[in-house]
């Protein structure tokens, strides 16, 4: 069974702020979506969907832009069903990803209730 990863570990956030990295860097998001919310009608994507409309603000302050967004229609590799969707978004530096992800009031409780599974994949 794969392990379930939803939240930046604090270790990881040391490990992004301290390392060595200047200029555009992309983010791949790997995202796996709860079926039904706990106490809610609504499911992961829909819920999702909600993350990201919360999300929009800190999101233009750090200057970020999608570069690709899609569902997932088949693993050639890996098993079946594993992620729903892949996102990948360019932040102009280290500091405009630390600051958005770390600005009070940024909804990561939202992004946290949506998933069940994900990873947050640092590329340059």
């Amino acid at each position: 069974m794969i392990p379930n990863y939803i939240e930046v570990a604090p270790e990881k956030l040391k490990e992004i702020i301290d390392l060595s990295i200047e200029g555009k860097f992309q983010m791949i998001n790997l995202l796996k979506f709860k079926k039904k919310i706990v106490d809610s009608d609504m499911t992961g994507l829909e819920k999702y969907g909600e993350y990201m409309k919360a999300v929009m603000p800190f999101f233009v302050k750090s200057e970020g832009h999608i570069v690709y967004e899609s569902k997932v229609q088949l693993s050639l590799i890996g098993p079946e069903n594993e992620w729903d969707k892949v996102l990948i978004v360019e932040y102009p530096s280290k500091d405009h990803f630390i600051n958005m992800i770390t600005t009070k009031g940024y909804p990561a409780d939202l992004r946290s209730s949506a998933l069940e599974n994900s990873r947050l994949i640092l590329c340059k």
